[in-house]
């Protein structure tokens, strides 16, 4: 979508990253997040959230050892390992910018791109995303399978979601508060950052190889995530079973007669082979349908507990509350 001509005052901007085990590369992005920022960071201040999902190696700890140096670095340390999304939600609900960033910590979204993205901001964007034109380091099947989704979830979801987009974005502080208001726990904040509206605008980059370390999304993470994304924005999946039902039935009547035509003709020929591949068949299409609605059905029983996104153990450079800072504004007035 083009972007509405505007000017807009940026008084701090927020970038937000998850990390779950990158005691490898985490000093790395904080690197080259800070620089980036402070490149950037014209006439405006910034702050860089990282959350730490529930990390088993030193990335706690070194992260503890940055902020202590550096109070634009918060640290939201979770109870636990909540997965991907619920630590990148945590992060965007910790922001407190106008506009906010989100991108992984692994340095394949280069954070040099922040201006960019702020840029596309100031000319009228509510929303920036990224669409990675290259992608090192990723397999032909990889690259093969992300085809995949993405023109499966164009055609079954009611979301215009750009090929090769990921959950490297920008918002603006109203798109933010419009996405935080979505509260579902099966999140798929890329699908929801398009389905919530606004001014969007897409800018081509060449996304990097990792930096370090193994990815935290193997095969099978990769397919519940595709199957959480399809479910959170599609029922098509429960159609196409009920479409289904209703053919396989549709052949079963149109058999009887023809069955009955052939006994009547003394030509009826019986196969057990026949009759286990049918039965075989229909059994195995029925568990496909039970399983789908069940997906769905797990979903809603997920919902009506309520239980948080997550939990925060701890937090680093914790910002003052409201009345922190008028109290710390009057001792100031006072000196």
């Amino acid at each position: 979508m083009t972007a509405l001509p505007t000017t807009r005052t940026l008084d701090l901007l927020s970038v937000c990253a998850p990390v779950f085990n990158e005691e490898e590369l985490v000093e790395e992005f904080y690197a080259r997040a800070s620089a980036a920022l402070e490149d950037v960071a014209q006439g405006f201040d910034y702050e860089l959230i990282i959350v730490n999902d529930g990390s088993r190696d030193r990335t706690g700890e070194i992260l503890d050892r940055l902020a202590e140096g550096d109070s634009r670095l918060r640290v939201v340390h979770l109870a636990r390992n909540f997965g991907h999304q619920p630590a990148l939600t945590a992060g965007l609900e910790h922001a407190r910018g106008d506009a906010v960033v989100m991108l992984d910590a692994d340095l394949q979204d280069p954070p040099e791109l922040i201006g960019k993205m702020v840029e596309r901001w100031r000319e009228g964007s509510d929303v920036v995303y990224m669409v990675r034109e290259a992608r090192e380091g990723e397999s032909f099947f990889k690259l093969a399978t992300a085809r995949w989704f993405y023109k499966l979830f164009r055609a079954l979801a009611n979301v215009e979601l750009a090929p090769n987009s990921g959950d490297f974005r920008l918002l603006d502080r109203r798109a933010l508060d419009a996405l935080l208001s979505m509260g579902e726990r099966s999140r798929f904040l890329r699908g929801m950052t398009v389905w919530v509206g606004f001014t969007q605008s897409a800018i081509p980059y060449h996304r990097d190889a990792r930096y370090a370390g193994e990815t935290k999304y193997p095969l099978s993470k990769m397919l519940r995530f595709s199957f959480d994304a399809i479910a959170s924005f599609s029922h098509k999946p429960l159609q196409l079973s009920m479409y289904l039902g209703f053919l396989i039935s549709t052949i079963a009547l149109l058999a009887i007669p023809a069955v009955i035509g052939l006994r009547l003709a003394h030509s009826y020929l019986p196969g057990f082979g026949t009759i286990t591949i049918a039965i075989l068949l229909l059994g195995g299409i029925q568990l496909i349908a039970i399983g789908v609605i069940g997906e769905y059905v797990a979903r809603i029983y997920d919902e009506v507990k309520r239980r948080p996104l997550y939990i925060v153990r701890e937090q680093r450079n914790e910002p003052l509350s409201l009345a922190a800072r008028e109290e710390a504004r009057e001792i100031e007035a006072m000196k």
